[in-house]
């Protein structure tokens, strides 16, 4: 079977990597991402599949299905690009394409492609082996600052999937044996009132220095919270670049985690009661304006060691010496504190990971991450199971020019197309597996205990590209 999907796949692997690159050279960020949606859409509809576009109330997010009954598998697709990244293609030298551009910076051209590659091996098997069920490919808009799953989660979309698979782009491969930290995102838009800072500086209200008092208050709050959380925070507007005026306005975005919602609730209010505070000290008036959440991921032990086997079966990708060389010369960028962080030993001093990092290495580093996914709100309300393949040299972190140069390279490709063949072997596996599927289930049901899926995203909050 495995080699099956392998055939599949590479047959298809032109494509594959054309449509990765068009979609790595249109980087849209949250919810904009109108060109790089349609691409993968029209991508699905020609390999015969039903599409379902403007799903959950998001022009960007759609579902791909093929099939029909039990039982259901979805496949989670990413496409959306982060601000300020643009980045040349296959240079090892930090070159922005556009000062101040968009780009791939978390390699969402790549994940989007290889699920679209691995629903097109589970088509084309069940097809050929007369397997039933549904294969779903949810492109998922808006992972970046936007929780676009979330939305999705929260308008029933999952409601009747029996497993998930997805996979993400790193400088190592294995299993992501991980746990994730739910968060908050919120803007403090503060009011006050203009005036000539020389002349009258008494009748003006700052804005600016309620949102500086603010920032002040929250680093204090830091040592008073368990020290898993996380609070950052960017100021968006600082209402104006005149220092002769008290600023009238001002906003500052937060992002607060932690590794439960109850968790980030809490500390929310607190960081709500600082953002009065500081209106307060200032004589100025405060709007809080929730933008999104997410809710922190949920292990599944039983798929994941389907994925692991799969994986193991399969083996890695070979590099030549063009690519090893590009490897090196882009590795050299790294600090040795980025290169000192990977927690796989074996792989610590390589350029590319040569191996299949043991679930226990990667649970390390996984415990000693604090990264948030949109892929928490699919865990709890489904089974679901994740890969990491080597797209990046060893060491690179996420949300860096590096990431975007190599995202449109051999290098990346290989990973890619290798994702999507775990994913599709993985999930034929338990498709054909009644057994394994009510394992899965059973297990979350055990991890979840008493506790009830509640979206994070308040009802009357809508996905909106900025606010």
């Amino acid at each position: 079977m495995e080699q099956r999907v392998s055939d599949i796949i590479e047959a298809k692997r032109d494509t594959l990597i054309e449509l990765s690159d068009t979609i790595w050279g249109i980087p849209e960020t949250r919810f904009e991402e109108f060109q790089s949606a349609e691409l993968l859409c029209q991508a699905l509809e020609q390999e015969g599949f039903a599409v379902e576009r403007g799903v959950a109330g998001i022009e960007t997010a759609f579902i791909g299905t093929f099939g029909s009954g039990a039982p259901v598998v979805a496949v989670l697709g990413e496409f959306d690009a982060l601000s300020g990244l643009s980045q040349e293609g296959g240079s090892a030298v930090k070159s922005p394409v556009q000062k101040g551009g968009n780009g791939h910076g978390c390699g969402h051209n790549l994940l989007g492609t290889a699920s679209l590659a691995a629903v097109i091996a589970l088509k084309q098997v069940m097809e050929e082996e007369g397997i039933p069920g549904t294969v779903r490919y949810y492109g998922c808009p808006g992972e970046e600052g936007g929780s676009g799953k979330t939305y999705m989660v929260r308008a029933g979309l999952f409601d009747d999937v029996d497993f998930s698979v997805t996979w993400h782009p790193m400088g190592h491969n294995g299993i992501m044996a991980a746990n994730s930290l739910a968060n908050y995102q919120v803007y403090y838009r503060f009011r006050g009132i203009s005036s000539h800072a020389a002349a009258s500086p008494h009748l003006g209200r700052s804005a600016l220095d309620a949102v500086e008092l603010m920032n002040v208050g929250v680093n204090y709050l830091r040592e008073h919270v368990i020290p898993e959380a996380r609070m950052h925070y960017a100021v968006t507007n600082t209402g104006g670049r005149s220092p002769n005026v008290v600023q009238a306005e001002a906003d500052v975005l937060y992002l607060i985690r932690a590794p439960k919602v109850s968790q980030v609730e809490e500390i929310y209010q607190r960081v709500c009661n600082i953002a009065r505070g500081a209106a307060l000290m200032t004589d100025t008036t405060v709007e809080i304006v929730f933008d999104k959440a997410c809710s922190n991921l949920v292990q599944n032990k039983t798929l994941e060691d389907v994925m692991q086997e799969k994986f193991e079966r399969l083996g890695l990708p070979d590099y030549d010496t063009d690519e090893l060389a590009f490897a090196a010369a882009l590795r050299a960028t790294l600090s040795d504190a980025e290169k000192n962080s990977v927690k796989d030993p074996a792989i610590r001093n390589k350029d590319i990971a040569d191996r299949i990092s043991p679930p226990e290495e990667l649970s390390v580093a996984a415990s000693a991450g604090n990264g948030s996914t949109d892929v928490g709100d699919v865990s709890l309300v489904t089974p679901t199971a994740q890969c990491n393949t080597a797209c990046w040299v060893v060491g690179t972190t996420a949300h860096t020019w590096q990431v975007v140069s190599i995202g449109r390279t051999s290098i990346a490709h290989k990973g890619m197309l290798h994702a999507g063949k775990v994913m599709a072997a993985t999930a034929l596996e338990v498709m054909q597996s009644p057994v394994l599927i009510e394992q899965a289930k059973a297990e979350l049901k055990q991890r979840l205990g008493a506790e009830k899926y509640v979206s994070p995203i308040p009802p009357e909050v809508q996905p909106a590209a900025s606010r």
